[in-house]
């Protein structure tokens, strides 16, 4: 049985959870382009240079960030003030100078003030401008992926695309909205204190020069490590992610084949080795930090050491030793902060790199530089009779093949067309190409060869959701989304009215079952429509068709899950919604098939035979032999 969202043959084999699609898809899982290589195969920066993606989104919100810059630089001015206020007052101690000492000390509390006023505002800026930004990056990317066709996804795993949208999003809000002002207030410290050393005392200051390099050194090489295993550890999470996403969307099947310990193992196993890549990150930053504050203050120390020896030779004054020792430890502070912010920015830089890759994504189905408006009427007005005249199906020798199987064709050679209101049904085994003819028509794919075409304009001339919008698809196994009962009808026409959701769902004679549910339209029907049956689901998806009210209705077989009664019910409506409409049914039940204008019989990628039920019969063909096994004729 053909899936309407997966290829041919693929429908009946799932995937081991945990192997899915991205793992060993064939030569074109090399080709992943953007987000489609995995793990270490991913192309590593040796710079924070990906951070520069930022800069856009950071310029979108300039009150923000200059606000944030001048409330550093002023939080930055009063810290660096705060030693020359205390030479001032060490060097003034005395009796005689008590008022002169009290006007300095009611300064400082002035200072702390502003610092603290100044600190607050940088806090709220750089907060701010960091949900903001995340904000945004989220948003940018998943406007990107979701409009990504099928071949994309056989690159990349749908939970690590989520691991991106969140943990790595998380990462940079909190970089900008924190690590990045932090790294900024320590490098204008760090510069204008090294300016007010240089001035305080030149020779203590080259001392403290020859200690610098020794200090960056081990910054530099660590931080590459750093940078190294940040990576590794967020794409081992991304893999864990991705893991517990596919079982927990399968919970019904993990349980009915008892596949629980299994996925426990395998989540444990894959919850680890993210762990032990964090801890090998984790055990390079602390290195780093150590080294680096050692090194630091071990500087400080000396300085003090040869500072105090110039205080006793009278080369200096106490006042001007606390100054500078106050000046280094800050200098110190600063570099110490910069080595355990850069750890911050290598992983930042990391996640930067993994997002982008999403943002740049280039989808296989390239977009007309100048579309084709569809042909006239060009408005499909919603009601009765809206669509007609439109709806011209064609495959003009199409040939395809999926990227994952490069070797066998899907579609070989296919002539096909279909009038404007005509019902066709698409019959043979598993795998013939049936669901292909959707997923051309639809331009989930494009034809290696042919053309595929809508009211006689090619598909790729036309944008997709030009021609999309004049088709109406019900799957075998339709896609209910957790939310109301209401929402999910307007699924493909969300402006519609109650009225037109209540008039959907009576035609697909869903308003009965609705109407019984706690809060009739307004129940949640739960993730993927737990809290319905396979039968409701299916007449949800109907009602969805109907409201849509498009000129082409692609069933796959839209009646199976039903009973008898509610079949019955929705082929009345289906033929109700068919009657002006072209019509192409996947279908794997006789009522289905003598009901169609034309019967269309696939075999291994080609059209073999087409005709009427009788015909067709007579001719003791293929379909003669899958109506007896299929049809029970």
């Amino acid at each position: 049985m053909d899936g309407a969202g997966t290829p041919e043959g693929a429908a009946e084999a799932k995937p081991v959870p945990g192997q899915g699609q991205g793992q060993g898809q064939g030569p074109e899982a090399t080709q992943a382009g953007a987000g489609g290589a995995r793990g270490d195969e991913r192309p590593r920066s040796k710079s924070l240079s990906p951070l520069q993606a930022l800069a856009p989104m950071l310029l979108a919100h300039r009150v923000d960030l200059y606000g944030a810059l001048a409330a550093l630089l002023v939080a930055a001015g009063f810290t660096l003030a705060i030693p020359a206020a205390l030479r001032r007052i060490v060097d003034g101690f005395s009796v005689e100078r008590a008022a002169f000492i009290d006007s300095y000390f009611l300064a400082f509390f002035g200072v702390a003030f502003a610092l603290a006023i100044a600190t607050a505002a940088r806090f709220y800026f750089v907060t701010r401008l960091g949900e903001r930004v995340a904000t945004d990056l989220r948003a940018a990317v998943y406007a990107r992926v979701v409009g990504l066709g099928p071949e994309f996804f056989e690159t990349i795993r749908t939970g690590e695309t989520l691991s991106r949208l969140t943990a790595d999003a998380g990462v940079i809000q909190s970089v900008v909205g924190s690590t990045a002002s932090i790294a900024l207030r320590n490098i204008v410290i760090l510069i204008g204190g090294v300016i007010l050393l240089l001035l305080s005392s030149p020779g203590l200051t080259a001392m403290v020069a020859l200690i610098v390099p020794v200090v960056i050194v081990p910054i530099v090489i660590l931080g590459r490590r750093v940078r190294s295993k940040s990576r590794i550890a967020q794409d081992k999470l991304a893999e864990a992610s991705a893991f517990a996403g596919e079982t927990l969307q399968a919970t019904r099947d993990v349980q009915a084949f008892t596949f629980e310990g299994e996925a426990r193992r395998r989540f444990q196993e894959a919850t680890e080795a993210a762990f032990q890549a964090a801890m090998r990150r984790v055990e390079s930053r602390s290195m780093l930090t150590a080294i680096v504050i050692f090194l630091a203050f071990a500087a400080v120390v000396g300085v003090m050491w040869l500072g105090a020896r110039s205080v006793i030779a009278g080369e200096m004054s106490a006042g001007e030793l606390v100054q500078f020792v106050f000046l280094a430890v800050i200098v110190a502070g600063s570099v110490g902060a910069l080595s355990e912010i850069w750890g911050e920015l290598q992983k930042a830089a990391g996640a930067i790199e993994r997002l982008v890759e999403l943002l740049e994504a280039t989808d296989p189905l390239p977009r007309p530089a100048e579309p084709v408006a569809p042909p006239k009427p060009a408005a499909i007005e919603h009601g009765v009779g809206g669509a007609r005249g439109l709806g011209r199906v064609r495959f003009d020798a199409v040939r395809f093949h999926y990227p994952s199987r490069p070797r066998d064709a899907a579609l070989d050679g296919v002539d096909l067309e279909v009038s404007p209101g005509e019902t066709v049904a698409l019959v043979g085994p598993s795998g013939a190409g049936k669901t292909t003819v959707f997923q051309l028509l639809l331009r989930f794919y494009d034809p290696d060869q042919g053309a595929v075409m809508l009211d006689d304009v090619d598909l790729r001339a036309m944008a997709p959701e030009a021609f999309r919008a004049r088709i109406a698809l019900v799957p075998q196994e339709p896609a209910i989304f957790a939310t109301s009962v209401a929402e999910n009808i307007r699924f493909g026409r969300p402006e519609a009215t109650d009225q037109e959701v209540e008039a959907a769902a009576t035609a697909a004679a869903a308003h009965a079952f609705i109407q019984q549910l706690p809060q009739g339209y307004a129940s949640e029907v739960g993730e993927r429509g737990v809290k319905l049956s396979g039968g409701q689901k299916q007449r949800i998806a109907i009602a969805r068709a109907i409201l849509r009210d498009a000129p082409v209705l692609l069933l796959d077989e839209a009646t199976s899950a039903l009973d008898a009664e509610s079949e019955r019910a929705v082929q009345t409506a289906v033929e109700r919604l068919s009657a002006d409409r072209t019509t192409l049914v996947i279908a794997h039940r006789l009522a289905t098939v003598k009901r169609a204008d034309r019967i269309v019989v696939f075999e291994a990628g080609r059209i073999v035979a087409e005709g009427a039920h009788e015909a067709l019969m007579a001719e003791d063909g293929l379909y003669a032999r899958l109506a007896r096994l299929q049809f029970m004729v």
